[in-house]
């Protein structure tokens, strides 16, 4: 790739599903009042936003994204579900409902 030329430019026009995640617990001693202890290497995440209820994530999950409480968790229509720092998340997305 020639290092002068820019690469080209797009802009996100997606509708997704996400919450803002306040906490994660990951591995041992993550748990909540109907889940199993978390030792498989998957994490509970506790989202930020009211009225959600902290929930699991897959092994796999964790794996590929590494999520971190502050930024976002990410459903797209198709199903698949990502992480996305806060910045990034809240300059392309705007809530709406």
């Amino acid at each position: 790739m020639d290092d002068q030329r820019e690469m080209p430019r797009y802009r996100c026009h997606k509708e997704v599903r996400a919450l803002k995640i306040k906490a994660i617990a990951h591995g041992a001693g993550g748990r909540t009042a109907d889940m199993e202890e978390e030792t498989d290497g998957g994490a509970i995440i506790f989202p930020e936003n009211q009225g959600y209820a902290p929930f699991r994530v897959e092994p796999e999950y964790v794996k590929k994204h590494k999520p971190q409480a502050g930024g976002y968790y990410v459903v797209y229509d198709d199903g698949y579900k990502s992480w996305s720092p806060a910045k990034a998340f809240e300059e392309g997305y705007t809530l709406i409902v």
